[in-house]
């Protein structure tokens, strides 16, 4: 379990690997705290910690999540957010974010007011039907709050400067992807209500 608070961000050092499979090596400060089997967030999606050293980690990626997530098109030297697991009783800075990728969003486009950047996505329609205004959503791992939706499954985050600078929302161009997860809450709830579960 994540919260989407990114600690650090980190850089994809190598990629070995085809379609069914890969295996990247990340630089990161925190490399030397991990240990094999840890999970860790990367651009939001849960991945297995298999090797370590004092400077990298590595993760191995199954044909299901590069298929699913922007980690297929990982090369070396793209930059990458990084959160490791909550523990329990760690404070809850977020929201509650699984690192299970509902699907890939676009970046449409972005806009500066003041100190503030307003970064316009599109959402897949599955994940739009689960938010709301003012609510959660975790775009590329980082736990954004909804400050607009249309009709045409856009929705709209607001970018402090703080975020800015320490993740890799900042290096996004027009078009490109971003890995989604929706509302954990909102996903059950839509369950419920597809099932007649109350």
């Amino acid at each position: 379990m994540f919260t989407g608070i990114v600690e650090t961000t980190g850089v994809v050092v190598s990629v070995t690997g085809g379609a069914q499979g890969r295996t990247i090596a990340i630089a990161t400060a925190f490399a030397r705290e991990l240990t094999a089997g840890q999970s860790v967030a990367v651009d939001g999606a849960c991945l297995t910690t298999t090797d370590r050293d004092d400077s990298t980690f590595t993760v191995e990626l199954g044909a299901s999540t590069l298929e699913r997530t922007i980690a297929g098109g990982y090369a070396v030297g793209s930059r990458v957010n990084l959160e490791r697991a909550i523990q329990a009783g760690d404070r809850l800075d977020g929201h509650l974010v699984q690192g299970h990728v509902d699907g890939l969003a676009t970046f449409l486009s972005r806009r500066t007011e003041g100190n503030t950047r307003f970064l316009d996505f599109e959402l897949p329609p599955d994940v739009f039907s689960t938010t709301v205004l003012h609510g959660s959503v975790a775009l590329n791992g980082v736990s954004l709050t909804v400050n607009r939706l249309t009709d045409s499954v856009v929705c709209q985050a607001a970018i402090i400067p703080y975020t800015w600078e320490h993740t890799n929302l900042r290096l996004l161009a027009p078009g490109d992807r971003v890995n989604v997860e929706a509302d954990l809450i909102g996903k059950y709830v839509r369950r419920m209500i597809e099932t007649h579960a109350f």
